[in-house]
């Protein structure tokens, strides 16, 4: 049996190959994983204190409410397949980790869950695969209120109200190629987009260009999980969040009293610092898609 490896530094890039297993000392995972919990407790916790308080956020709890990683699940840490943690015992609680020689670590990825992991490949990879489409100027948003008599967000108003609104939807080239966006859509608008997003056809249209796609990188990351580690959860968790206040920023609502500023898209401007930011967003997903199809395909070897 070749030696055990050491684990990595805590701030060293985590795990995003299935090698031969690695080893983490006690002190080492347990840097790894109070590092990691510090990390996220920057959103966890203002969120369940909101929450206590009954107050809701237009913007920030999206991502614990259409996302369904709750914020325990996002504090927990694990290391990921292929390492096994010295004096780990007290992970043995959950059913996907397995004592070993070398320590506590998860065992091969269950049957019943190779289709999702397959899915997840396979909608990465196609989207991967695919030019940046830009210059939707978040305009799904204001799809979602075209003609509506009641908005998601009716605590907050409407930048240009619902006349002002309506015109920049009348006025504009509506092209959602996101589904789970699309299916938001009023019924007056639906029409409007150039598109059909389907569920059956969100492998063929996603692209790395959609906000919301590179948002939901977030959601793939959780759906392997344990079996990812968590840091990249937290990385896909994070672009979440900005990409989530610039999707509303660039909405109708008017959020300026919590401090976002608004991205007027309805304006020349607003829409080339729109895409600027669509761009950036570009970058620093595809990173982090490649982590996760390269996890996906190790546990399926």
């Amino acid at each position: 049996m070749p030696e055990p490896l050491t684990g990595a530094p805590v701030d060293a890039a985590p795990v995003t190959t299935l090698r031969p297993m690695i080893t983490l000392t006690e002190s080492e995972w347990r840097a790894r994983r109070d590092a990691h919990v510090q990390r996220v407790r920057r959103w966890t916790v203002p969120h369940q204190e909101r929450r206590s308080r009954g107050e809701k956020h237009p913007v920030l709890d999206f991502l614990f409410t259409y996302y369904s990683h709750r914020p325990a699940h996002l504090e927990r840490w694990h290391p990921g397949a292929g390492v096994a943690l010295v004096g780990g015992e007290e992970y043995l609680r959950w059913p996907a980790y397995r004592s070993t020689p070398r320590g506590v670590a998860l065992g091969a990825l269950p049957d019943g869950r190779r289709s999702t992991v397959e899915f997840v490949r396979d909608l990465l990879s196609a989207t991967a695969s695919r030019p940046p489409r830009l210059g939707c100027f978040g305009l799904h948003e204001w799809a979602m209120v075209y003609r509506a008599r009641e908005v998601r967000h009716g605590s907050w108003p409407l930048r240009l109200g619902p006349a002002g609104t309506d015109r920049v939807v009348e006025s504009s080239t509506i092209k959602c190629s996101h589904f789970d966006a699309y299916r938001f859509f009023t019924e007056p608008a639906r029409p409007l987009n150039t598109l059909r997003p389907s569920r059956e056809g969100q492998v063929e249209l996603e692209q790395p260009g959609c906000l919301h796609a590179t948002m939901d990188l977030f959601k793939w990351s959780y759906k392997l999980d344990p079996f990812v580690p968590s840091e990249v959860v937290a990385d896909c968790f994070e672009l979440a969040v900005d990409v989530r206040e610039m999707d509303m920023r660039a909405s109708p609502y008017d959020l300026a009293a919590l401090g976002y500023e608004p991205v007027r898209v309805e304006t020349e401007r607003g829409r080339a610092e729109y895409v600027r930011a669509q761009s950036e967003f570009v970058r620093r997903a595809e990173p982090l898609r490649a982590t996760l199809i390269t996890l996906c395909e190790g546990l399926l070897a």
